[in-house]
């Protein structure tokens, strides 16, 4: 496969997957506000400003607007096209990537991509918004699933398909921990006693539903929200789909069906780096959240994925060019090995 193949497929399913976590969380937080009282503009830019730090994009946002208010901060992540993390621009790069290797893809998922993008970029979805932003988040949310559901079901499972599980896996893990990183002051510091206000149920309730997670939780602890629970969920449950360490293992396992190297063994950097930190995730456990702080821990698992990035465009889409000497090298050791 070629490596502009590769890279426009990874994009393509990554942006599809920011702009559906970037829908849940805007959503989560405005249904939020509705059981909080007594809002004024402090306590308003409290709950907006770390939407936009969980983007990464704080400093350009402040540039554009004096203060977080929602009325900014929804409009920063969802209509702002000159914003490359919001749901508007994230919807054109997919399409974008998909239109460079329109010959790679299935006519199902092109048409509704294509279909998401045009209605984005028209007034019925200006309309929905200004209606009901529940209702205009749900469709973003439906349509990347759908959109999910078709890579799924009607693409041949080979290495561009891989790319995209790639993708999509490496950007729901760093989103989740982004999320997770919105409310880290209110988590429990080590041997600190533990006291859940209803703010703080709220609060870590609302995580939980913006990573599809509240019933799952429920199901795992029942009714009662604790942070340490919501967070030993996301961050190391084996099974919720949404989770870092699932999210890690379908990674790896993506970078392996790649390479065609066993499991537990390695034959580049990203699987090296991938198969330490699943090994880590594993084995892990909230004591290691509380040695370090919920914020320090995150920050480093964010850290770790950037490496497995880097390291994967390093083995298959930054490659070397090759005098003629050694490309003969190269094609006689893959007919050898062939």
């Amino acid at each position: 496969m070629l490596s502009r193949v590769a890279n426009c497929l990874y994009w393509m399913s990554r942006c599809i997957e920011r702009a559906e976590n970037t829908a849940r969380i805007v959503d989560t937080n405005l249904q939020l506000l509705l059981d909080i009282r007594n809002l004024d503009d402090s306590t308003l830019a409290e709950h907006w400003m770390p939407i936009v730090q969980s983007t990464g994009d704080d400093a350009e946002f402040l540039e554009k607007y004096p203060r977080a208010t929602g009325q900014a901060v929804t409009d920063f992540l969802v209509f702002d096209t000159e914003n490359p993390n919001s749901i508007v621009s994230s919807i054109a790069q997919a399409r974008e990537n998909a239109r460079m290797v329109r010959d790679q893809i299935t006519s199902d998922l092109w048409e509704e991509l294509n279909r998401l993008y045009l209605w984005m970029r028209g007034p019925d979805a200006r309309y929905m918004w200004q209606q009901s932003p529940t209702d205009f988040f749900t469709q973003i949310k439906n349509t990347s699933l759908l959109l999910l559901g078709l890579i799924y079901a009607t693409f041949v499972h080979n290495e561009g398909w891989q790319f995209m599980q790639v993708g999509k896996f490496l950007e729901r893990a760093d989103k989740i921990t982004r999320i997770l990183d919105v409310r880290h002051k209110t988590f429990p510091e080590k041997g600190a006693p533990v006291t859940i206000t209803q703010s703080d149920a709220l609060e870590w309730s609302a995580i939980l539903r913006s990573c599809s997670a509240w019933d799952a939780y429920k199901a795992a602890y029942g009714a009662e929200v604790r942070p340490e629970w919501a967070v030993e969920l996301l961050l190391f449950n084996e099974e919720f789909p949404r989770s870092v360490r699932f999210c890690i293992e379908k990674l790896n396992d993506a970078l392996h069906a790649i390479s065609g190297v066993p499991a537990r063994r390695y034959s580049n950097d990203a699987e090296k780096l991938c198969g330490r930190l699943l090994a880590e995730l594993e084995y892990g456990s909230l004591d290691e959240v509380l040695a370090h702080g919920l914020h320090g821990y995150l920050d480093l698992l964010q850290f770790k994925f950037n490496e497995v990035g880097e390291a994967l465009f390093n083995a298959y889409i930054f490659q070397p060019f090759l005098n003629l000497e050694d490309e003969i090298l190269v094609q006689q050791e893959m007919q050898q090995q062939q």
